[in-house]
């Protein structure tokens, strides 16, 4: 079986597996970079004629270790890499279309890339001063989906896919019924917050919370250059990636109870292990400790 025909069969896997697009999404491109390298040096991509050792060259090449951009990828965008081809050619070997899995030796590499931060206090107050300020509906929409992520955590995709209807102001919670790994999930809004959607909720028809001029959807793109855009007129020095919002919620919420299982909780995340990376970030409380 040719590799292409191999990852068509494998994305349908992911799919009734529940994985979510872009999980299935970075899967696909992992395999079709190694098509190409395969193509480039002129071998064969038949899934069977393909060997650890081959593998090995690929994830050595240029072609798998330099970015779009021309630069060295990172370590952990490498361990993504070979996750995908430990993956890719186990589900290929289980399902009888080669004889041996090739990608058996692939070992991720030990690195833990930095502690993620969220804005400083100062960026913080400038962008949600800027945005409350600012006049129109346009305005309105971007100031409540950013309030709204700084305020909960919730991921960028979750938030442009919700509802009037997925929030519950009585109870004070939001259903994500797009949350990552297609899973469904609950979301508890603090007073601020609650406020915030109650006035912008009032005489408000059903649909999109966070639509267009044209009504439909926003992109995930056109949302974080609305982001950038906004940071930059707050004259905010962080970075201007949506992402950042949730790593600030969370950054604050571990500063302020230190308790990594609630963090785990409000993120919404399966393995404990990845809420641990905002343990690390807090260095003012260890100085604090060790001055007493």
């Amino acid at each position: 079986m040719r590799l292409q025909d191999a990852l068509d069969r494998f994305v349908v896997q992911l799919e009734a597996d529940g994985r979510s697009p872009h999980t299935i999404a970075q899967y696909r491109r992992h395999v079709v970079l190694l098509c190409r390298w395969l193509a480039g040096v002129g071998h064969s991509d038949d899934v069977d004629a393909l060997s650890h050792e081959l593998l090995a060259r690929f994830l050595i090449a240029p072609d798998a270790r330099t970015s779009r951009r021309g630069g060295q990828k990172k370590a952990t965008t490498m361990n993504a890499l070979r996750s995908s081809m430990r993956a890719f050619f186990g589900y290929v070997h289980a399902a009888g279309w080669s004889r041996e899995n090739p990608a058996r030796l692939i070992r991720r590499a030990w690195c833990t890339g930095p502690p993620p931060r969220g804005l400083s206090d100062q960026d913080r107050e400038r962008l949600v001063n800027t945005l409350s300020s600012a006049k129109g509906r346009t305005a309105c929409r971007d100031y409540l989906l950013f309030h709204l992520m700084l305020a909960t955590g919730i991921r960028l995709s979750a938030a442009l896919a919700l509802h009037a209807h997925d929030v519950d102001l009585e109870r004070g919670e939001v259903i994500l019924r797009h949350a990552k790994g297609n899973r469904v999930e609950v979301v508890v809004l603090g007073n601020e917050i609650r406020a915030h959607l109650v006035r912008h909720l009032t005489g408000r028809a059903p649909g999109l919370l966070f639509p267009s001029s044209h009504g439909r959807a926003i992109s995930r793109r056109h949302a974080a250059r609305r982001l950038a855009k906004w940071m930059d007129r707050a004259d905010c020095r962080g970075v201007a990636h949506p992402h950042v919002l949730r790593h600030d919620f969370a950054c604050r919420l571990y500063r302020q109870t230190g308790d990594v299982l609630l963090v785990q909780a409000a993120l919404g995340h399966v393995s404990v292990l990845s809420t641990m990376v905002y343990a690390r970030t807090n260095r003012a409380r260890l100085a604090a400790v060790l001055d007493r």
